[in-house]
C-alpha cells in the first residue's frame, strides 16, 4: 500500500500579541556590544581604509540596523576615535635617553616606526583633531623637550607641529610608493620624463635623473629628522 504524500505544513500565522495582549516585536535586530563594533570597523579600515568605512557599512557587517548602532556610537567621528583608542599602547614606550635634544629626536623617531607598522591610524589622523589619548605622551615629550633647549612654548608648539608634518609626509610617500610598487607593469614616468633636453631648464636634476632612485632609497629619516630638530632648535639661540 502506497503511503500517502504528506502535504508541506502551511506557513505560520504571524505571531501578533504575545499572552497578557502585549505586542510581540518582530524583525529586531540581534544584540550587538561595543567591542564588536570597534572589531569591525578597525578591520575594514585596515583593509579597506577610511572611504570604506560608514555606519550602515558597520552596521550591516555586525547583524544590525544602522539605526540600533547609533544608540552605540554617536557618529563615524566617534567611532574612528573608538578604533584609535589603544592603539600607541600596542607599542612599548622605548627607554630614552636624558638629553633633551636626543631625548626630542628618540621620540619623534619612535612615532615615525610606530605608525610605519599601521598605516591605517595614519590615515585616520590624516582627517585631523582626531588622535589616541594613548598617544598624547609623545607629543607632550616634543613640546617638554623643545622648552628645555631653550624654545618658547609657541616655539615648542611649532617645532612639534613641524616634525610632526615631516613624519606624517615621510609615512604618506612611501605607502603611496608601497602600492605603486605592487603594480608590476607600472611603467614608471619619474624621474625616465627627465632627458637630456632638459638640461637647460632642469640642470641639477637632469645630472641627478640616472641615480634618482638610488638616493630616495637611501634616504635615512633619523638623519635627516635630526637635521630638522637640530634646525628648529637653533631658533632658542636666536633673540
Amino acid at each position: 500500500m502506497e503511503a500517502e504524500k504528506a502535504e508541506p505544513a502551511p506557513a505560520p500565522e504571524p505571531e501578533t500579541a504575545k499572552s497578557g495582549g502585549e505586542k510581540k516585536k518582530r524583525g529586531r535586530p540581534s544584540r550587538i556590544d561595543l567591542d564588536t563594533i570597534v572589531d569591525v570597523a578597525r578591520r575594514i579600515l585596515q583593509e579597506e581604509g577610511v572611504a570604506a568605512l560608514s555606519m550602515r557599512r558597520v552596521a550591516k557587517e555586525v547583524g544590525t540596523t544602522p539605526m540600533a548602532l547609533y544608540h552605540h556610537v554617536h557618529d563615524k567621528d566617534e567611532l574612528l576615535m573608538l578604533t584609535l583608542s589603544g592603539t600607541a599602547d600596542s607599542t612599548p614606550r622605548p627607554e630614552l635617553p636624558d638629553d633633551p635634544r636626543d631625548r626630542l629626536l628618540a621620540v619623534s623617531l619612535h612615532m615615525h616606526d610606530t605608525l610605519a607598522r599601521m598605516p591605517w591610524v595614519v590615515e585616520v589622523l590624516s582627517l585631523g583633531d582626531l588622535t589616541d589619548k594613548g598617544a598624547l605622551w609623545m607629543v607632550e615629550e616634543i613640546i617638554g623637550c623643545g622648552i628645555a633647549c631653550g624654545l618658547t612654548q609657541a616655539q615648542a608648539v611649532a617645532a612639534y607641529r613641524t616634525i610632526w608634518h615631516c613624519v606624517y609626509g615621510d609615512l604618506v610617500f612611501r605607502q603611496a610608493m608601497a602600492r605603486r610598487s605592487a603594480e608590476p607593469d607600472r611603467k614608471r614616468h619619474f624621474p625616465g620624463m627627465i632627458t637630456e633636453a632638459d638640461a637647460t631648464d632642469l640642470p641639477h636634476m637632469t645630472a641627478l635623473a640616472d641615480r634618482w632612485l638610488e638616493l630616495t632609497e637611501a634616504y635615512d629619516v633619523s638623519e635627516q629628522l635630526g637635521a630638522v630638530i637640530d634646525g628648529l632648535l637653533g631658533r632658542a639661540r636666536r633673540p
